[in-house]
């Protein structure tokens, strides 16, 4: 069970007493290098991210779209292990004392040192729960129990044509918040999103029947794309490749980081200012 003084649940207990969802950033550890990815926190941080994903790079990211693919791979081909992402997790938890921080990656990078090895280093590194797309809810009871016991946040993942009966049972294994993918297939920025999306949001705010929040992410680019996911009822928004695109793009480190800083508090005032129309 998740512990009530973990900084995932008191960040959105904190944000609901102010009638605030939550922005959800993601980065790649090691993406485009080490130091720049704690500065590139730092910055969405400043423009108001509420919680980071630290994404672990794995060789097989089946959940993955091209944009994080490719930085997944270049930051492999920089050296970026496991254990140096978890380096760049303490670094970051120095300076945010208080920032929720996800690990967001694959099964098989917690079987290769083992489960309870590589949570217990989670832990040690700040680290407050994870996010294991390949984790069938119906097979992660060892998962759960290991991580419960460490009081660490088990992130799964719903889609938009999840049956009802698989859905409240996602619900009830979730802590920290349950994850919706908001559109089918893989990660990735879109330019719309389907009526189909906001009947998935109400029906997994169903499911949670208010005991844990609910998190909307794949194809968030836009502000206007956080506030039609608050609209619908998400109580956060989770955002990665649109991230991914502007450092890939960026003409130089400086420009970037504002940039980023920029973005993150524009994503962040659409979720402020939907919410408050709520």
């Amino acid at each position: 069970m998740l512990q009530e003084n973990n900084r995932i649940s008191a960040r959105f207990a904190s944000l609901a007493e102010n009638k605030e969802r939550a922005l959800v950033c993601y980065v790649v550890a090691g993406y485009p290098d080490f130091k720049a990815t704690v500065e590139i926190i730092d910055a969405l941080v400043a423009g108001g991210a509420d919680i980071i994903e630290i994404g672990i790079p794995f060789s097989d990211p089946i959940a993955d779209g091209p944009t994080i693919q490719r930085a997944s791979q270049a930051a492999l081909d920089s050296g970026i292990t496991p254990a140096k992402a978890l380096q760049v997790a303490r670094q970051v938890r120095k300076k945010h004392p208080s920032l929720p921080l996800l690990v967001m990656t694959y099964s098989n990078i917690f079987v290769k040192p083992g489960w309870d090895d590589f949570i217990s280093r989670c832990k040690e590194a700040g680290v407050d729960g994870f996010i294991l797309p390949d984790m069938p809810v119906e097979e992660a009871s060892d998962y759960l129990a290991k991580a419960a016991q460490s009081g660490m946040a088990t992130v799964f993942l719903a889609s938009p044509n999840t049956p009802e009966e698989r859905l409240e049972k996602i619900a009830q294994n979730s802590s920290g918040f349950m994850y919706l993918v908001s559109v089918y297939g893989i990660t990735g920025a879109r330019r719309t999103f389907e009526d189909y999306t906001k009947d998935a949001v109400q029906r997994a705010k169903r499911a949670a029947g208010g005991r844990i929040p609910v998190g909307v992410g794949f194809g968030i680019s836009k502000p206007e794309h956080a506030r039609f996911m608050v609209n619908a009822g998400a109580d956060a928004i989770i955002v990665g490749s649109a991230i991914i695109d502007r450092i890939s793009s960026a003409r130089n480190k400086k420009v970037m980081l504002k940039e980023l800083k920029a973005f993150s508090a524009s994503l962040k005032k659409a979720c402020v200012c939907a919410a408050n129309r709520a």
